[in-house]
């Protein structure tokens, strides 16, 4: 079993140093949210949903509503992915998620909410003017943004929004988010995805899912994903690959316009 105290010692092992960040309209930035979507944040939503209640999850989806109410509200821009799977295109090793067309492929809480978790519904953002909504089939949205013509709604979005810092927030951690992270680095790197400059993830706005050692050990072919340790390896990752991590994220005043 992986304890706390385990945890505690790969973290001093492999630290990963949070920073703060102060967003205004002097440096436009981007909001980034990876699949905010029922079928991985709603109890009992779907097969890659959690079983019962789940404070990561639970404060990662507040977190984002939050941040994605104050970017709207100041006009600024926001790109959503959301899983979207076709029934007959498998992503192995993940058992069917998300089908287009069903509740779990729907920004949270959907059909499931109750009056509580209402308080992190996130539907209203696909009718914000400043919000570009990406269905994607694939774990890596970059590449999921690609049309059939060549072209990428992602690298549209920062490209006609002359963003130069993308604020990213989601699930899972160690995923989509970091897969969506890496891709995006690489991009930049390569000149790109100019005028980008950094990428931020917002540690306490980001999740990842929970398989216990003792539990995979009893069901056949689960492999062990214990939440806190793979949400640290997966900032950890990202840190390494050239992402920024932030522990907390304010707001001024000023406000900027999107495109």
């Amino acid at each position: 079993m992986v304890t706390s105290g385990t945890i505690d010692l790969l973290k001093e092992e492999l630290p990963v140093e949070q920073e703060s960040l102060v967003v205004n309209g002097d440096v436009k930035t981007g909001l980034v949210l990876v699949d905010i979507v029922n079928g991985f944040c709603t109890v009992g939503a779907g097969n890659l949903a959690p079983t019962q209640p789940n404070n990561q999850i639970s404060e990662m989806v507040a977190e984002s509503v939050r941040v994605a109410r104050i970017f709207c509200e100041k006009k600024w821009p926001v790109f959503a992915f959301i899983d979207s799977h076709h029934p007959d295109v498998p992503e192995p090793p993940y058992p069917p998620h998300c089908i287009a067309g069903t509740q779990e492929a729907e920004l949270v809480p959907g059909r499931y909410s109750t009056p509580v978790s209402r308080m992190g519904e996130l539907q209203w953002l696909e009718n914000e003017p400043c919000a570009t909504i990406r269905r994607k089939g694939c774990i890596d949205g970059f590449i999921g943004s690609v049309e059939k013509d060549g072209s990428n709604v992602f690298m549209d979005w920062v490209k006609t929004n002359q963003i130069k810092v993308i604020l990213v927030v989601g699930i899972c951690t160690d995923i989509c988010v970091l897969d969506f992270a890496c891709s995006a680095l690489s991009a930049r790197n390569r000149g790109f995805l100019a005028p980008l400059e950094d990428l931020v993830i917002y540690s306490r706005a980001c999740a990842t899912y929970d398989v216990p050692v003792h539990v995979a050990r009893a069901v056949k072919n689960v492999i062990a994903h214990p939440q806190d340790l793979m949400h640290h390896i997966g900032l950890y990752v990202a840190k390494g690959r050239g992402a920024k991590v932030i522990s907390e994220v304010s707001f001024c005043p000023q406000q900027d316009q999107c495109a």
